[in-house]
């Protein structure tokens, strides 16, 4: 496998280049892939998962966490996928039965390294970049490469002679789904949830969003927004429809496929509309596009989305992922936003 790390440093064009890869395609068969969590996350392996098959034509396989299960399970570039709920001690004795040829590690932490030592297979992980990241959000000195963490994933595979083909992001539906059908034939979807929330903006905020909007406007979100979304009904009007809470992955994947446009904080949904090419209006908080987990689209499809940040504010980004409250007390990062400016994109560039 030594020729397989050389790759990289082969000129395009060049033979031994062709020979180094032809030496992979045909010594790598059975590939492991690793990403636990979270729905955003894993949705950015995709690409990687995707031109690995197509390729390399390798059985490929996926350890993930079990709740993420739906977001694999139909992909027919993943031939077997296994889950955990707590411990790795679930699934470790049948992943050694597996014998894997190599581990292509995208979470890069405790317990993927716990896998890696455990099967002892030729590894290619990702540069995670957590002390340019401890930059920004601690000192505001931004060294991180201006790369999409998709391309960074990409990168971790290149030495097996795999390369970006610019699709972008994929999302599949069960063979037995039903399309969930809203009774309209055009709305926006606003995805108001978030991990954490600074990353997503005040209930009050979102509502004068809905209120504005010209069209039906679709709530998505978990069980815990639930109420917020029927306040947010409330306030804002009968063009608004909450299925907050009432929807599994697939079914708010499929409104989301159906909407007009998607609103957006950083979370999973936005990248599953990116993965149907969706115009995307996305709100960023505590976070920053800078990361590299802005809404993806890849080479061959055009870029449809429009950002909303509090740019030059001293205090952002405070954190790479977020928090339950602003640590400064002002959450000036969304309190800030322009909602006139959000609700000029949405409709149309009309107030």
């Amino acid at each position: 496998m030594k020729l397989s790390l050389q790759i990289r440093n082969f000129p395009p064009g060049s033979p031994y280049r062709f020979a180094a890869i032809n030496f992979v395609k045909n010594n790598i068969r059975k590939v492991l892939i690793i990403r636990f969590s979270s729905i955003g996350d894993i949705m950015l392996t995709m690409p990687v998962v995707r031109c690995l098959k197509k390729q390399l034509a390798v059985e490929i396989h996926y350890l993930t966490k079990h709740q993420y299960l739906p977001l694999l399970e139909a992909n027919p570039h993943v031939d077997r996928i296994f889950t955990i709920e707590k411990k790795l001690s679930e699934v470790l004795p049948a992943l050694r039965r597996e014998r894997y040829d190599c581990i292509i590690d995208l979470h890069k932490n405790l317990r993927s390294l716990q896998v890696r030592l455990a099967l002892r297979a030729k590894t290619f992980s990702f540069e995670k970049l957590n002390f340019e990241k401890w930059l920004l959000t601690r000192l505001k000195i931004n060294r991180l490469p201006n790369l999409h963490i998709v391309d960074r994933y990409l990168v971790a595979v290149a030495p097996l002679g795999v390369k970006n083909d610019g699709l972008g992001l994929d999302f599949f539906f069960p063979k037995n789904h039903t399309s969930y059908l809203i009774p309209h034939t055009s709305y926006l979807a606003f995805a108001i949830g978030a991990a954490h929330q600074t990353k997503r903006l005040p209930t009050a905020k979102i509502t004068a969003i809905c209120k504005a909007a010209r069209q039906p406007v679709v709530l998505l979100g978990g069980k815990v927004e639930a109420e917020e979304g029927e306040k947010i009904v409330r306030e804002a009007g009968g063009h608004v429809v909450n299925l907050c809470g009432k929807l599994s992955l697939h079914e708010s994947a499929e409104v989301i496929r159906q909407a007009e446009k998607v609103i957006t904080h950083d979370t999973g949904m936005m990248h599953i509309a990116a993965a149907f090419q969706k115009k995307i209006l996305s709100v960023w908080g505590n976070t920053v596009p800078a990361f590299g987990m802005s809404p993806y689209y890849g080479a061959q499809h055009r870029d449809q989305s429009t950002t909303f940040e509090v740019e030059n504010l001293p205090c952002r980004p405070c954190s790479k992922i977020g928090y339950e409250r602003c640590p400064k007390g002002h959450f000036r990062c969304m309190n800030d936003i322009d909602v006139e400016k959000i609700i000029r994109e949405m409709n149309g560039g009309h107030g």
